[in-house]
């Protein structure tokens, strides 16, 4: 193998998806100000808005995020086209 391919800083990392509060462990070099404890062992943590545990196309699930007002600023401005006016 190559010396030096891989950067000095893999470690295991916890994710954490924020909208289930699942939390998975795996190898990365990303950098995070916070830690979780997990079965007596400290992670560095990377929290996620989003994940394969979460997200409608894995989970089969649809579920509607309105994060700032956007469905209701979308009916406001089209509102319900079928009506008659």
């Amino acid at each position: 193998m190559k010396k030096d391919l891989h950067p000095s800083n893999y470690r295991e990392v916890a994710f954490k998806d924020m909208s289930n509060e699942e939390v998975f462990i795996t190898r990365s070099t990303v950098n995070s100000k916070e830690t979780i404890e997990i079965d007596g062992k400290t992670y560095p943590l990377v929290k996620l808005e989003i994940t394969s545990s979460s997200h409608p196309y894995f989970t089969g699930k649809q579920k509607l995020v309105d994060t700032a007002g956007r469905v209701d600023k979308f009916l406001s401005r089209y509102g319900d086209r079928k009506k008659k006016k």
